[in-house]
């Protein structure tokens, strides 16, 4: 006879932090624990569901859009589409102290629609504007801090990966969610690079004066954004409009994003085949952990932990408000040892059902969640983020953990903001056609 359902929930938990404290890369522990906990409660036949877990994730429609939109920001970055972002907010904000920070926080976040993931989007921006902080004599940990920090909005503005995730999960219309990112990612512009001028003047010697650039020279400069403008205008207007699903416009995006870079950017093999490796490798990564992360939200939810939890929030007579700030705080513990999609596949089926039995929108709770999730990318001890810029441009630890500290306390300043306001992210959906 199979172990009773809190016994199994205990031992699935226990060993996967178990195995990832030991080093155990994530999805091997997240598919060993699971493992070990159905056969231990449901025996051999639990065999039956692992082999055809794999097998009904890869065949749901619903993931389609995902290694689309991977692609798509595979090709942005291999053909240099998105480098005159930064050049031209870079133009534009010459005569500011630190302008040049906020012209890469800027241009992340232009990038972000386009290329939908944190690193990628600190990587790309940050391959162009480095040398020109060395340069012009930028302080690094401020100038890196920044950038680091900017890469939340990656996941923020559409299209994203984790709210492509989170809808799959959640059953949640994921055009919706790509909406529901624009406003807060706007305004987490605002609220990193307004701090960062400000920082600029305050201590004058982490960034040098501003520079005249020829009104000329600035308004040329446009001509190298227009591409990031159409491929973010046929993927969201085609999303707000009603027109077309968010796989969809997923394939128009790539066939549009394609068609600029070999015929204006002059894309070729090379390039196209490394940006199709590296797609794949991305892709493999994330769906090798989805089918290790289901299998184990599956035993895990076969223990009744979300309507156990549901009971628990009920009977303790918390205020629904608190149980929110007792969320973000596991969430932010979660964020400094998980990366954000293995946080989403396991925690979403468990929070989704007590955040709507409170009367939460599942929609603001996405927002608020990938938010927080992304947080825990720069914040230490595990912060796969901050770690990759220390490596990739060669920074020492000690400098870019204080360069990142000041932006860290404003995006824990701005989750609470949306938190406090959910009309901020529920304003836009609900003007959608077609909703």
């Amino acid at each position: 006879m199979g172990l009773d359902p809190g016994t199994t929930g205990i031992i699935v938990v226990a060993a996967l932090f178990v195995l990832m404290m030991l080093g155990v890369p994530i999805v091997y522990s997240l598919g060993f624990s699971g493992m070990v906990g159905a056969l231990l409660s449901y025996g051999p036949a639990a065999l039956h569901k692992a082999g055809a877990a794999p097998f009904s994730t890869a065949f749901n429609l619903s993931w389609t859009a995902l290694p689309l939109f991977v692609l798509l920001g595979t090709i942005i970055a291999t053909s240099g589409m998105g480098e005159g972002v930064f050049k031209a907010a870079g133009y534009w904000l010459s005569r500011v102290r630190g302008g040049l920070v906020a012209a890469g926080i800027i241009g992340e976040g232009v990038l972000a629609a386009a290329l939908g993931t944190s690193a990628a989007t600190i990587i790309v921006v940050g391959k162009v504007a480095v040398p020109e902080f060395d340069r012009t004599g930028y302080n690094r940990g401020y100038a890196l801090g920044a950038l680091l920090a900017g890469g939340i909005l990656g996941p923020l503005i559409p299209p994203s990966a984790t709210f492509i995730i989170i809808g799959v999960i959640a059953g949640l219309s994921i055009g919706k969610l790509f909406i529901a990112g624009i406003i807060p990612g706007l305004l987490l512009i605002a609220f990193l690079s307004l701090p960062a001028i400000a920082m600029a003047y305050l201590k004058p010697g982490l960034a040098p004066k501003g520079h005249r650039v020829p009104w000329r020279e600035r308004w040329s400069s446009l001509k190298g954004v227009w591409p990031i403008v159409v491929v973010m205008g046929s993927i969201l207007g085609a999303i707000y409009g009603g027109i077309a699903t968010a796989t969809e416009t997923a394939a128009v995006g790539v066939v549009v994003t394609l068609f600029i870079a070999v015929v204006f950017f002059k894309m070729r093999w090379r390039q196209l085949k490394e940006a199709l490796c590296e797609a794949a490798m991305i892709n493999g990564m994330i769906l090798f952990i989805i089918f290790a992360a289901n299998f184990f939200t599956y035993v895990l939810g076969s223990t009744n932990v979300a309507s156990g939890l549901e009971d628990m929030v009920g009977a303790s007579g918390l205020p629904p408000y608190a149980v929110i700030v007792i969320i973000n705080v596991i969430l932010i513990i979660l964020g400094c040892i998980l990366d954000p999609i293995t946080i989403t596949l396991l925690t979403i089926p468990i929070f989704m059902p007590l955040i709507q039995s409170l009367g939460f929108d599942p929609i603001w709770f996405a927002v608020m969640f990938a938010i927080n999730t992304q947080i825990g990318l720069i914040t230490p001890p595990m912060g796969t983020d901050l770690f990759a810029v220390r490596t990739i441009f060669n920074i020492p630890t000690n400098q870019i953990l204080k360069g990142v500290t000041p932006f860290l306390f404003f995006e824990l300043v701005f989750l609470g903001i949306i938190v406090a306001f959910p009309q901020l992210t529920l304003w836009l959906p609900s003007m959608m056609i077609g909703k």
